[in-house]
């Protein structure tokens, strides 16, 4: 995913940057900019790329702190939805800690045109009390943006970005922020909330379903939310986490008829597999059925990647046929190596069985 994203930060971009830098700020010569910012580009990794896009905007922009957020103010508008707008609360992030409350009123404007998950986390790191306090008050936002900016920033383990080990030592520290969330409708921040609890299930577990065992799940935002929350544990078959769900416990069934269709793949093709799941119980049976592709790392080992299939109630002794298709291409989250592979089957977190086939180079 880095490579592509990186590609956005593009000399047509700097080039169209500079040229509303410039409607916003006289001072700030186009054809200056655009040659600094995109020096040594190519050379750039993703993140690096953005950092020097601070740099150089640091350099053009007015010394006065308060006069560069005001002339960012006025560009952001036109990057709304980009990966490249998380360019101005990283701007933020690298050069507003002497200006904490400016600092705040930026970012939480910003968020709303990308996202300044990543920024924050530079304010947190420097006082975490003071920015957490801030925080709660944008949970009770009115727009969901800077609601969904108070969890996501907050969480313990953010991807692409590094860990806050005082939250996770200390999940009470931001209890209140996914408190005041459990109820939210709109799906952006209900996926941040889960997120959230999800860092938590795989740090502490213990305090994460005492959490969500605490939360009425009659409400169904809240069910919405405590269902993908505990993705991880179910998937592990944690039995606390199926019992949340009233998932069967100690299933009784078996697998048969399983069958894949090639043996052999190429890159590009569907690999499909079929089953059919049967019941050994004379009672229903609430389940979650999932598959892991044990895909084939550039070091030759196997590595698991655990995908959803359904959720079912098996009848007594009733059998159900069950067939999924899966893709093999090249993603820009996933390469794929050529060599042996694997798929295997889990109900309610529990293998029942696995079969090898060929990825062709």
């Amino acid at each position: 995913m880095a490579d592509a994203l990186k590609d956005m930060f593009s000399k047509k971009f700097y080039e169209r940057l500079a040229l509303e830098l410039n409607k916003a700020d006289k001072n700030i010569h186009p054809h200056k900019f655009v040659k600094d910012v995109t020096k040594g580009l190519d050379a750039l990794s993703l993140n690096q790329r953005m950092r020097n896009t601070s740099v150089v905007l640091k350099q053009h922009l007015p010394t006065d702190y308060k006069k560069s957020i005001n002339t960012l103010f006025k560009v952001v508008p036109e990057f709304k939805g980009f990966y490249t707008s998380l360019l101005f609360p990283d701007f933020v992030g690298q050069y507003g800690h002497d200006d904490y409350d400016q600092s705040m009123e930026a970012l939480k404007y910003f968020t709303q045109f990308g996202s300044s998950e990543f920024a924050i986390r530079e304010f947190l790191k420097r006082d975490l009390k003071k920015t957490l306090a801030v925080m709660k008050k944008w949970s009770l936002d009115k727009n969901h943006h800077i609601r969904r900016l108070s969890s996501e920033g907050s969480r313990p383990r953010l991807p692409w970005s590094f860990n806050l080990d005082e939250i996770a030592k200390n999940p009470l520290l931001t209890q209140p922020i996914l408190e005041a969330l459990k109820t939210d409708k709109e799906l952006y921040v209900k996926k941040s909330v889960a997120n959230h609890l999800n860092d938590f299930s795989r740090i502490n577990p213990e305090w994460m379903l005492k959490v969500v065992n605490s939360w009425d799940r009659k409400n169904e935002d809240t069910a919405w939310i405590v269902k993908h929350a505990s993705r991880t544990l179910i998937k592990k078959g944690d039995q606390r986490s199926l019992a949340v769900f009233d998932y069967e416990k100690n299933a009784k069934l078996k697998i048969e008829n399983w069958k894949i269709g090639k043996l052999k793949i190429m890159l590009g093709d569907n690999f499909s597999f079929s089953f059919d799941i049967v019941s050994e119980k004379t009672k229903s049976q609430k389940l979650v059925i999932d598959y892991a592709i044990h895909y084939q790392k550039k070091s030759g080992e196997l590595a698991p990647k655990v995908f959803k299939l359904k959720d079912l109630e098996l009848k007594p002794k009733k059998t159900v046929a069950i067939s999924k298709s899966h893709r093999f291409m090249d993603f820009t989250t996933r390469k794929h190596y050529p060599g042996k592979h694997a798929v295997e089957i889990m109900v309610n977190g529990k293998s029942y069985g696995k079969k090898e086939f060929v990825l062709v180079g």
